[in-house]
């Protein structure tokens, strides 16, 4: 489990596909990996991975091709920029909100618009991901937690405030328009829908 609070920015240092339906990803990431161990859950834009070796400053783990295809992860390549954090600790403060690093599909980056002490970002969801989108409810877009400023189902987009602090520190700074991002919503509102329709048989 982790809290979508973004411990490091890491680089892609490779990206192998194996025989069969996976690949093996190395990231390079010094401070997640100064205690990192094998079997350990790692989240790569908000894909929790597994640590299957680490090297220098670096850790590799298997991913699968479905993973691949149905997250942004599909699209990284030697150099690229990714959020990293590690799973939470049970002693350490929850700072952000449950994320599990369990991706719920992608979104778009659809609009930016700078002010003068945040950046308001819109995103592009389909509707199998907008029906979990509540304003003022949580939401991990590439493992960062944020709170969602407004939903426009007309548009089939969500709006998000990114400060300074995250803009720095998180891809979400360097994301352009059109980019695709993780998604994954906030686990409670899927639990409530589950209970609600069992409950209703």
């Amino acid at each position: 489990m982790f809290t979508g609070i973004v411990e490091e920015l890491g680089t892609v240092e490779s990206l192998d596909l194996l025989e069969g339906d996976a690949a093996r990803l190395t990231i390079r990431g010094p401070k997640v990996t100064g205690d990192a161990g094998h079997g350990d859950s790692i989240s790569v834009n908000g894909c929790c991975l597994t640590v299957v070796g680490t090297g220098d400053g670096t850790f590799t783990a298997d991913v699968m091709r479905e993973t691949l295809k149905r997250t942004s992860l599909g699209s990284v390549e030697k150099g690229s920029t990714v959020n990293l954090e590690r799973a939470v600790q049970a002693h350490a403060r929850l700072g952000g909100h449950i994320v599990q690093g369990h991706v719920d599909g992608t979104g778009t980056i659809a609009s930016r618009e700078p002010a003068e002490h945040w950046e308001v970002v819109r995103i592009a969801a389909p509707p199998e991901i907008l029906r979990y989108v509540a304003e003022k409810g949580s939401i991990a877009v590439d493992g960062v937690s944020l709170t969602v400023t407004d939903v426009d189902d007309s548009t089939g987009t969500f709006g998000i405030s990114l400060i300074p602090t995250t803009l720095e520190l998180t891809v979400l700074g360097r994301n352009k328009i059109g980019d695709t991002v993780n998604l994954e919503v906030d686990v409670i509102a899927k639990y409530v829908e589950r209970l609600l329709v069992a409950g209703g048989k």
